[in-house]
């Protein structure tokens, strides 16, 4: 299917997620207990530090994002190279709260941020009439380190110090990186595309939308509502899945467990979500991608039997599947490609606040005293409104012919 330069930016997308998984919160949770243990701090303190770290980490990628327009795709994939590879280093270099701040604040910004947004930018760029389908492949890399890391790193931790594997994981990067963007995107430009059979849509009869144009469309902050609400509500979930388990009175590993139907559901999606966006558009699937998280709250609501846990995780992992991939695609077709790195850099540091949002919202309505089912109903209310938002909107997301 894919070949000669189309093969080579896949597989540069699929590694760079791959490699975005060292700021994933999946991941840096893994050194939660250790750091907490080496710098004496409680949950609490290290939830507050990584929320705020995130939240400055979405500040600054709204303004060095947008630099891929800019510049060549090789250049700009090797200083987030080096970026990541010190981010990791100062990482194994811990020895204080402000250490911490600054370490998590790097590895959100290096990883989560500009790793992904490098990687599906460029593919967003390059692809026309297969976006979904490479897009879907791209983001398959997260999945395949969200499968294998965890396993792995709590193999390591048993062997050894967690500041030696982050020393590790900086001089990996710093080695392969750049091996790998040389070979794979070298010569890649901006007036690189892939060709498309489309007549009515192609890149030169769409209106390329400025970042300052985009802002001012009404239509932006509606698929942003929907576009969001994974994120926050995912994160909380996770964040504060312990709270679940107790209130809920399920068994201790149940929700660990749980993350297996996760896992394969949101797999699955992603991988068929490509090829539906192929056939039907983006702008067509966006109003389905929330729905199954919007039954995941009912399934909190009204279920307590431990096997729900794995119908709640596995809705939620479709929905994340669909919104891996429409979180790229659908901005490309309705604002084009040509100021796409500058419109991702806000829709993805949008992501990474809502994510610092999520955690920080559940803490207070826990601290309130609401219980997992009303805020569970807090979730469906806002998951619904921008459902209902979408609907009434979804005619009017075409791009702009010219």
């Amino acid at each position: 299917m894919f070949k000669g330069l189309s093969l080579k930016v896949l597989i540069f997308g699929f590694i760079f997620t791959f490699f975005s998984s060292f700021g994933q919160s999946f991941f840096l949770g893994l050194f939660n207990s250790s750091i907490r243990d080496a710098l004496s701090i409680s949950h609490g303190q290290f939830g507050t530090i990584y929320a705020s770290a995130t939240l400055c980490s979405s500040l600054l990628l709204i303004w060095v994002g947008k630099k891929i327009d800019d510049v060549n795709v090789f250049k700009f994939a090797f200083y987030v190279t080096i970026l990541l590879s010190f981010s990791c280093f100062f990482f194994s270099k811990i020895s204080s709260v402000i250490f911490l701040f600054i370490a998590i604040f790097l590895m959100r910004f290096s990883g989560q941020g500009m790793m992904s947004h490098t990687a599906t930018t460029t593919i967003s760029r390059y692809f026309t009439k297969s976006r979904g389908k490479a897009l879907s492949t791209g983001w398959f890399g997260l999945s395949v380190a969200e499968f294998i890391l965890p396993v792995l790193m709590v193999y390591l931790l048993t062997i050894y110090a967690w500041q030696n594997i982050w020393l590790s994981i900086s001089i990996l990067v710093l080695i392969f990186l750049p091996i790998v963007s040389f070979f794979l995107v070298k010569d890649l430009n901006l007036n690189s595309r892939e060709k498309s059979e489309n007549d009515e849509y192609k890149e030169e009869n769409i209106k390329q939308w400025r970042r300052i144009e985009v802002i001012k469309d009404y239509r932006f902050y509606i698929i942003c509502s929907n576009m969001l609400a994974m994120p926050w509500i995912a994160t909380g979930v996770f964040v504060y899945q312990s709270f679940i388990t107790s209130s809920k009175e399920w068994g201790e590993y149940i929700i660990a467990q749980s993350f297996m139907a996760y896992s394969i559901c949101s797999v699955v999606t992603l991988l068929i979500s490509g090829f539906l966006i192929d056939k039907f558009t983006s702008r067509k699937l966006l109003i389905y991608m929330n729905i199954p998280l919007l039954l995941s709250t009912f399934v909190i609501m009204f279920l307590s039997n431990e096997y729900s846990a794995f119908i709640f995780l596995g809705l939620i992992g479709i929905s994340n599947g669909l919104a891996n991939v429409l979180g790229s695609s659908t901005w490309a077709e309705i604002y084009g490609v040509k100021y796409i790195g500058s419109i991702k850099a806000l829709t993805t540091a949008l992501m990474v606040f809502s994510t610092a949002f999520g955690t920080a919202l559940f803490g207070i309505l826990i601290d309130f005293g609401f219980t997992i089912e009303k805020i569970a109903i807090v979730s469906a209310i806002y998951i619904f409104s921008s459902i209902v938002l979408l609907f009434f909107t979804r005619r009017k997301l075409n791009p702009v012919i010219i």
